[in-house]
């Protein structure tokens, strides 16, 4: 129970990009791109409009000007489509900066991650993804993005000769409770305790 626990809490930054490519059908361009971008557009709007618990996709459907058999071609269900658009806002538009240490590239990178990860639409994003793996049985194996930042972080101590905890240090003591706490506790973590898990990461690695 503990080891799939810490496997759901460290897994759940995002669908698996590929299985929800290959569920879809979606390509990267033309027509079908267009629907897509149309789709997430009109969730976007609606759910901001009366609330994610109203949305249905027959609204989805009217607002992007498509039918609900194409929304349930591509996407499944409604589930499944409010995680794909999650997906795609949770997806980094850039890499972590790189402020000159890993000290300060990390507590940069993991403010930013705590404050987008405890706002009530980030919290709305991790219960859509959440959601959709339950449904489909789809395991949310895409930590990626999160890796892919944190891999960027260490791979540049490393070029500086810096000291530097390892990837499952940040996933299991930084990642892990703050996720714990979004979906167990109605109470967030303070930002003082993020801070504080993040320096223990480093702290260690000296």
């Amino acid at each position: 129970m503990k080891s799939a626990l810490i496997f759901l809490l460290t897994q759940i930054n995002c669908v698996n990009v590929n299985d929800m490519s290959n569920r879809t059908g979606i390509r990267p361009g033309g027509r079908s791109a267009r629907v897509q971008e149309s789709v997430h557009q009109a969730v976007r709007e609606l759910t901001a409009e009366v609330g994610r618990t109203q949305v249905t996709v027959p609204m989805i459907a009217a607002r992007a000007g498509v039918t609900p058999s194409t929304i349930y071609r591509r996407w499944g269900d409604l589930p499944e489509l409010l995680a794909d658009v999650a997906m795609e806002r949770l997806r980094p538009d850039s890499g972590p900066p790189d402020t000159g240490s890993i000290a300060t590239d990390l507590h940069a990178w993991a403010e930013q991650f705590f404050e987008e990860m405890t706002s009530e639409p980030g919290k709305a994003m991790v219960r859509d993804v959440i959601a959709s793996a339950a449904g489909d049985g789809v395991q949310a194996s895409c930590s990626a993005f999160t890796r892919e930042h944190i891999q960027t972080m260490l791979e540049r101590a490393a070029s500086r000769g810096e000291a530097a905890p390892d990837m499952d240090t940040v996933m299991d003591r930084f990642v892990a409770p703050i996720m714990y706490r979004n979906l167990f506790q109605s109470e967030p973590m303070s930002v003082e305790r993020a801070r504080a898990l993040i320096q223990s990461c480093l702290d260690d690695s000296d």
